[in-house]
């Protein structure tokens, strides 16, 4: 089940084009998306300049793949990237 919400938040981030964050509320197997005004690094931005601008992350996550790809959690949003830059910021709560 975690898996399947993890993987609907990763592609709707990734159809979403526009500046306005959105949020994925999931209730009962139904996914819905909706505006949200949370602050998260944008695509392109170094893993030096996110901690610089939000602070150490609460989690780091072992880097997996081939492009490598790391994820680090903050307390409102997920930050994924590939080698050192940001491919996409996923807002979890707020």
């Amino acid at each position: 089940m975690q898996t399947r919400i993890f993987a609907a938040l990763l592609i709707a981030s990734a159809l979403t084009g526009s500046a306005l964050a959105e949020t994925i509320v999931v209730n009962n197997d139904q996914v819905e998306v909706m505006p949200s005004q949370v602050d998260r690094p944008k695509r392109g931005t170094t893993m030096d300049e996110v901690e610089k601008h939000f602070g150490a992350p609460v989690n780091r996550h072992p880097t997996v793949g081939a492009p490598p790809i790391t994820r680090w959690d903050y307390s409102n949003f997920s930050v994924f990237f590939e080698k050192d830059r940001v491919i996409d910021a996923v807002v979890t709560s707020g």
